[in-house]
């Protein structure tokens, strides 16, 4: 882990300038900050900075922040990307299915959300730098593994008429999607495309299921796995790390206790006492 060149654009100063204090007191000197007031200078600072990390307002004058993030995508097909958007902005997102968002997060974003999203887009910049050829190699062989959706999907805005039912029975097919997936190198797109869904739908889709961003509920799934694995102490922590999804037993045990407050050792020494 290094330093991390991270590039926020809201047309918003002070959204923009809350988001660099709320990231700067989590994480530090480890991030280097530059910011953009719209999509058109976004784009200029990209250029300039070659930031890795990109969390962009949708909805901006001048050129809105899919259309940024499409030039970006053309210039750099790894730099991560996460969306900004107020509930009732989803239509802007429609094209940027075509981006890969790592996530969106919905205005104003839980500060929850926002570690777990930034830890992950930490997280696969380092092994992105290290392993691109093996990312690929990765998620192809998922795309082959991944199961085929067997209903037809709910249509984009037919969200609200859905009804109660139809609501449960998606939400039960993303939980089990993540029960079966959770330890593979799986994500938002991953979950998308199962479904048949665009990503922002999705997105949408998603936070009126469970009240999160996936990023967040996934994390979250596998620190309670790792809790209940950890409860046997012939497993180690690598061991337990590799079992929940965490090819990185460090980054796993940082993420452990961000949600715990302990370290996995700590925890498993507590409860078996």
């Amino acid at each position: 882990m290094g330093l991390y060149r991270v590039l926020l654009a809201d047309d918003e100063q002070i959204e923009r300038m809350a988001l660099a204090r709320r990231l700067k007191k989590q994480f530090g000197d480890m991030l280097v900050i530059s910011e953009a007031i719209n999509g058109a200078e976004a784009l200029e600072v990209f250029k300039r900075e070659k930031s890795q990390i990109i969390i962009m307002d949708i909805a901006m004058p001048e050129m809105n922040g899919v259309e940024a993030a499409e030039h970006i995508r053309k210039m750099d097909e790894d730099c991560i990307i996460v969306f900004l958007t107020a509930y009732d902005e989803f239509s802007y997102a429609k094209r940027a299915i075509v981006i890969r968002a790592l996530d969106y997060l919905l205005k104003p974003c839980e500060q929850e959300e926002l570690v777990a999203v930034m830890e992950e887009a930490m997280r696969l910049t380092d092994r992105r730098m290290r392993e691109r050829e093996w990312e690929e190699e990765s998620r192809t062989a998922l795309r082959e593994q991944r199961s085929e959706a067997s209903w037809q999907p709910v249509e984009d805005g037919d969200l609200e008429e859905a009804g109660g039912g139809r609501m449960n029975q998606v939400a039960e097919a993303i939980r089990e999607y993540i029960r079966s997936n959770y330890m593979k190198e799986i994500s938002m797109q991953d979950a998308a495309k199962m479904m048949n869904y665009s990503d922002a739908y999705f997105c949408k889709l998603f936070k009126q299921c469970f009240d999160q961003n996936f990023t967040t509920y996934l994390t979250r799934f596998r620190i309670n796995e790792a809790k209940r694995l950890l409860q046997d102490k012939n497993i180690s922590v690598k061991d337990v790390s590799l079992q929940v999804g965490y090819n990185d037993s460090n980054y796993f045990a940082k993420v452990f206790k961000r949600l715990t407050g302990m370290i996995p050792s700590e925890y498993r020494d507590r409860n078996n006492a």
